[in-house]
């Protein structure tokens, strides 16, 4: 297996990632493309698209002027941001509840409402339909959380249907920035393909239903049945990227957010990355990336290293200890749900047991899988490509476990600063099933 020569990236990376002739993954190369995009000029051009449908909003005496899909993280409080303190607009909030909340994300999904005097939609599946969707998932996918994705992808073109709002901004472009798999200089935007190849894994209500094994019913998977296309085009819905047109950090914009807008992060530690501001509304995603190093032999800590090596506030080889350290961890949440979804451990691991990428797993006499490859034993790299595609770090107090950081990235170096409302360090005790 082959590793990227500047970041943590394998090149078995999910979705799809290149490696040029320098060892240099497409991931790292789309963010050296970022800094020569003329953001002011993008910038202008948001301003014309916004101006353009804030007025056929108006004029048609409508209450909202696009649709922000949230769930109460970094980029929902930024977007929300962006759209009513920068731009003017007046957003409606859609969510889709997918059952795997945890309180830290429940109070930012209140404290996004509040802060901005926001409306918000809230869809909510049942409980036991999320039992049995994450359960039937598991086994023809390999996703528990499949139902989060494929619903936060839809219910809000539903909703731009049935309240004919044809605007739906999203934040920043993830397939982009991650692994470099679209060019942010073809300035992409929402698309049913990429949704339903990606975020429904190929899968359709249809598919579902024609399996006997799955035992769902049409009502429900309403949340994840996609509008009629041609309705769609008569209304003109489009769902832009306001990172393809705005610089996108999340760094400094959740600084912002903390200081400005009430914005709580993860008090810390963490079991499988060092990030406390990232995904931190829904604790079934460290179920997801368990699941992940699984298949591919590689986790969240890898994407966040990798983000950390782009933005020179961490070296490879720091990335690749933090790596090694929390990519392979198995969460203690894993326990909650496999009581949840009535499976044992066992059951679990045998589910994706033909999902495993053989170039990082092989399994042994004993019937147990092992890893045969990995960054920190198995790297490729030679010094001479290394040093060739290092990048310059910033100032020292700058960097990940740097001093102006601490309180966002974890480490044995000094803790995070406590958060103002001593409620939300109920965090440490564990994740809690929470359906609200």
């Amino acid at each position: 297996m082959r590793y990227c020569a500047r970041c943590t990236f394998p090149e078995n990376a999910r979705p799809t990632i290149l490696f040029d002739e320098e060892g240099i993954c497409s991931g790292c190369r789309t963010a050296e493309a970022k800094k020569q995009i003329d953001w002011d000029t993008r910038e202008r051009m948001f301003r014309e698209l916004v101006a353009e449908y804030k007025a056929k909003a108006r004029e048609k005496g409508q209450p909202y002027d696009c649709i922000i899909p949230v769930s109460g993280g970094k980029d929902s409080h930024y977007q929300v941001y962006l759209a009513t303190q920068v731009y003017g607009l007046r957003p409606l909030l859609v969510t889709y509840n997918h059952g795997f909340n945890t309180r830290l994300g429940l109070r930012n999904l209140r404290n996004l409402v509040r802060s901005f005097n926001c409306d918000l939609l809230r869809v909510s599946s049942g409980l036991d339909t999320v039992r049995r969707l994450s359960r039937y998932m598991l086994r023809r996918c390999g996703d528990v959380t499949w139902h989060y994705h494929a619903g936060i992808f839809t219910v809000p073109f539903q909703v731009a249907v049935e309240k004919r709002i044809p605007l739906i901004l999203w934040g920043d472009h993830a397939r982009s920035e991650l692994t470099g798999q679209f060019r942010l200089e073809d300035m992409p935007e929402f698309t049913n393909w990429c949704r339903q190849q990606y975020d429904m894994r190929g899968i359709e209500i249809d598919d579902i239903l024609a399996d006997p094994e799955s035992g769902l019913r049409r009502h429900e998977l309403a949340p994840f049945t996609f509008p009629d296309m041609d309705l769609m085009d008569e209304i003109g819905i489009r769902g832009v990227y306001m990172g393809v047109y705005i610089r996108w950090d999340a760094l400094e914009s959740t600084k912002m957010l903390m200081r400005d807008w009430g914005f709580a992060v993860h008090p810390g530690p963490r079991e499988k990355t060092f990030n406390l501001y990232h995904k931190i509304d829904d604790h079934a995603n460290e179920v997801h990336d368990y699941l992940k190093y699984l298949k591919f032999g590689y986790g969240r800590a890898t994407d966040h290293t990798a983000e950390e090596i782009r933005s020179g506030r961490m070296t490879r080889e720091e990335g690749i200890a933090l790596v090694r350290r929390y990519d392979s961890v198995r969460p203690s949440s894993l326990d909650l749900y496999l009581d949840l979804l009535g499976i044992s451990e066992e059951e679990f691991e045998a589910a994706i047991d033909d999902q495993r990428d053989t170039e990082i797993w092989e399994r042994g006499a004993d019937g147990r899988w092992r890893a045969k490859s990995a960054i920190w034993k198995n790297d490729s790299v030679t010094s001479n490509m290394l040093e060739a595609a290092r990048l310059p770090l910033v100032a020292e107090a700058d960097r990940t476990f740097g001093w102006n950081n601490r309180h966002l990235y974890y480490s044995d170096i000094h803790e995070p600063w406590p958060h103002a409302d001593d409620r939300f360090l109920v965090e440490r005790e564990g994740p809690e099933f929470v359906l609200v």
